[in-house]
Formats: C-alpha cells, structure tokens, sequence
C-alpha cells in the first residue's frame, strides 16, 4: 500500500476518495468496539437515542441508578466529543498535519488501555457508571466528532440510524417521476455515488460487529488491540510529519 495512500487518508490535506475510505475503515472499527463491548459491558456505547430514551422510561418507572447510569454515558460520549473538536481545533490553529490523526491516536491508545485493563476497569466506578462504559462512550464520541468535522458532517461511523435515513431519502430519489409540466424546475436526482457510500459504510458496520462480537467472545477485552493497530496504521504518518517538522525547528 503506497505511503501517500495511507498519508492522505487523515492528512490534513483531504479528498472524498480519502474520507469514503477512512471512512469505511473507522465504521469497522465502531461496529467491532459497539458490538464486542456489548458482550464486555452489557450496554451499546454507540447508540445515545436508545440511552435517552431509557432514561425517560426509567425517569416514570423510578428507576433513579439506571437514569443516572444513562445520565453517565451520555456525558462521557459528550466529553469524547468535546476533547475530539478541542485536538482538531488545536491542530488547526497550529497548522498540524495530524488534527485528524491526533483524536485517532488517542482513541487507539484508549482501546489498548481497554484491552489490556478491561477486567480490571470493570470493579472500577465512574461517573454513576463502570469505568468500561465511561471508557467506550468516549471513544465512541471521540470517534463520531472526529469524522463528523474532517467531512463537514457527511459521514458519521457510529450513527447507523443516520446512515440508514440517508440511504432511505437517496431510493425515495431514484424513484421519483419527474413530470415534464414540471420541467421549469430542477429535476429530483439521486446521488448515487453518495448512496453507494453509504450502503459500504453500514455494511462495513456490520462486519465490524460481527468480527468485535466473535473477537470478544473468544479471547475477551484483547480483541482491541487488533483494532488499536488498525487506528495506529492510520494515523501515525501525519503525526511523525508534524514530529519530523518539530524537530527541524
């Protein structure tokens, strides 16, 4: 694989080539974690609409510790973001070529840490939640802001129901019959590529979940760490740019 590839896919310098690729990569990559860390934590990380609605069911059933513990992972998802815009923005300010690369890095040094201390986080309390759930909601959140800002909110890796409306709006398009007496306005065209886009990312979605699940239940919180050296292939090049800059200076 040639090293400009694997540069642009998160250089700062981007294409829609790179970000249909990236990606499709980093929805693996949250389908794996999503659906692995399901069987780890008993809990979607990923999916912040079932959460909040949780907590209203268990808000009228007086279910206090599991709105509190919803209340928990969504404020971890929100701080993972938060931290993804602050890295980016930074990068940015500072004309880095890692303000993409630099949350992916964090997010692969988060699932080795995950991977490696999984068993031991889980007696661990956070935020009205276990440390696993605190941990995974972050990444999750890191992960989606990251690829939100680098396409200007087109892809989003772990928001499947968006992808999935997406891909419903674009058929609802190709279907329509644009009449001639309406011809005066433009016609109603699908975006095909757009929809081919869409249809890889939630099939690589769920290829990811079926491999994070398999991987989990064979060998555990360690099932990670192959998803932590597909972030580090994909991130490390624009930062030993910056570092090789850095160090002329």
């Amino acid at each position: 694989m040639p090293i400009s590839y694997v540069r642009g896919l998160t250089s700062r310098d981007r294409t829609q080539r790179a970000n249909h690729h990236l990606g499709l990569a980093l929805t693996f990559v949250a389908g794996a974690t999503n659906a692995g860390g399901y069987l780890a934590v008993q809990q979607y990380t990923s999916h912040m609409t079932g959460i909040v609605s949780a907590m209203a069911d268990n808000i009228v059933l007086g279910q206090r510790d599991l709105v509190l513990a919803g209340a928990g992972g969504v404020a971890t998802f929100v701080l993972g973001a938060a931290c993804s815009a602050v890295m980016i923005n930074f990068g940015r300010r500072n004309d880095l070529q890692s303000e993409y690369a630099a949350p992916l890095l964090l997010e692969a040094g988060l699932l080795l840490g995950f991977g490696l201390l999984g068993s031991r986080l889980a007696d661990v309390q956070g935020l009205f939640v276990p440390a696993t759930v605190m941990l995974l909601c972050f990444i999750m959140g890191l992960q989606n802001a990251m690829i939100s800002k680098l396409s200007n909110a087109e892809i989003r890796t772990t928001h499947v129901t968006g992808m999935i409306t997406d891909i419903g709006i674009e058929l609802g398009k190709s279907v329509y019959w644009n009449r001639r007496a309406a011809s005066a306005r433009p016609p109603v065209v699908s975006d095909r590529r757009r929809l081919v886009t869409l249809f890889g990312l939630v099939g690589s979605f769920f290829v990811g979940g079926v491999a994070g699940a398999a991987g989990f239940k064979q060998v555990g919180t360690l099932a990670t760490l192959p998803l932590a050296t597909i972030l580090v292939a994909l991130a490390v090049l624009p930062a030993v740019d910056d570092l090789r800059t850095f160090m002329r200076r």
